[in-house]
């Protein structure tokens, strides 16, 4: 189905993002039929936590909403955020990090939750059996590794992953000032999968 937007601020943000403004965005439309002011504050929040941070490059910030699109299985932003990383001299070994990054995330955050949910010592002791081998040697560095982790365990909630790479973060040297803007970059994205 394609549609013909008429709202300049749902274009303009699909234009930015690089989004097809033909297709179809139900939701979207719906705010954009009444020129909604939430519209523009997600136009600026998104702005903002690609464009603006103090404590993140425009790559790292691309990377992140790409990890957080990946998460949320949302093909067109993961198009989107991939291309718009490219052309912040992100890499294709960089940009594949942060998908696997993304997955092996997924995977601990529901096995940790499950562990935490439960409380139950065997579960607790018994080794997790699951293979991180890409933490070890990150090519993105090990604490923007780290960070993506903690954007992604952010998202799905894991508060005993949120513990684990907020604390390993800051060892490897982020402030809790670009922590803050990860945190906020990842709550944006997706807020905005949210309503396209």
């Amino acid at each position: 189905m394609t549609t013909s937007i008429q709202n300049e601020t749902v274009l303009s943000l699909l234009t930015n993002l690089g989004l097809d403004t033909t297709a179809a965005y139900p939701t979207l439309e719906t705010l954009g039929q009444v020129d909604h002011r939430y519209l523009r504050d997600l136009k600026i929040n998104l702005g903002n936590v690609l464009n603006n941070s103090q404590h993140l490059t425009k790559k790292e910030a691309r990377l992140l909403a790409l990890s957080v699109a990946v998460n949320e299985k949302y093909q067109p932003l993961i198009d989107s955020f991939s291309a718009l990383a490219r052309q912040e001299s992100a890499t294709d070994a960089e940009i594949a990090e942060t998908l696997a990054c993304t997955s092996l995330l997924s995977t601990n955050n529901v096995f940790y939750r499950f562990r935490h949910f439960t409380g139950k010592d065997y579960y607790q002791q018994t080794q997790p059996g699951i293979r991180m081998s890409i933490m070890m040697n990150p090519v993105l560095g090990k604490e923007f590794f780290e960070l993506v982790s903690l954007a992604v365990s952010a998202v799905n909630g894991c508060e005993l992953c949120v513990r684990s790479h907020e604390e390993s973060v800051l060892k490897h040297g982020a402030t809790e000032a670009r922590v803050f803007d990860a945190i906020r970059l990842a709550s944006v994205v997706k807020g905005l999968i949210t309503i396209l």
